[in-house]
Formats: structure tokens, sequence, C-alpha cells
């Protein structure tokens, strides 16, 4: 599952990328009013910011486990499921 979603992650970057780089404008597309938010991506800057989480050192108690009761269903672990025919 993990590995189709990268794919399907990269593979999205990929078709964007090539989306930026092919697509075209009419001849008009010049004038001041003209918003293209494929354009508008090339000048759009890098964010540089350094995040910093510090480490957290406080301890937690782990809950203890449930324990097994004997009501639980559990499957049978047999090899038919109906008995043989009557001989």
């Amino acid at each position: 599952m993990v590995r189709v979603v990268c794919v399907l992650a990269m593979a999205l970057v990929c078709a964007t990328g090539i989306a930026q780089a092919v697509h075209a404008h009419p001849e008009d597309s010049s004038a001041p009013h003209h918003v293209c938010s494929i354009c508008s991506t090339a000048h759009a800057g890098l964010g540089t910011e350094i995040a910093f989480a510090p480490p957290v050192l406080a301890a937690l108690a782990l809950a203890a486990p449930a324990p097994v009761l004997a009501g639980i269903f559990r499957t049978a672990e047999v090899h038919f499921i109906r008995p043989p025919p009557a001989v």
C-alpha cells in the first residue's frame, strides 16, 4: 500500500512538472490582468526556514496488557467445514 502511494505521489510530481514545462498561452496573455497559477509557481519563492523541535524527555507509563478472557470467540482449527457423510 505504501509503495502504491509513493508511486502515485511521484507520478503526480512528474505530471505537474511536465504541465509547467509545456503549457502555453494565447498571444494576448501578456496583459497585466493575466493570471496563470502555473506561471506563478515559477515566481514563488522556496521556504528556507529551519524548523527545530526540542527532544521530549518525559517518561510515559505503558498500559498493562488486557487479561485474556476465556469467553473470547476463537476460530476452531479444523480441516473440514462439515462432518463426513454417514456410511
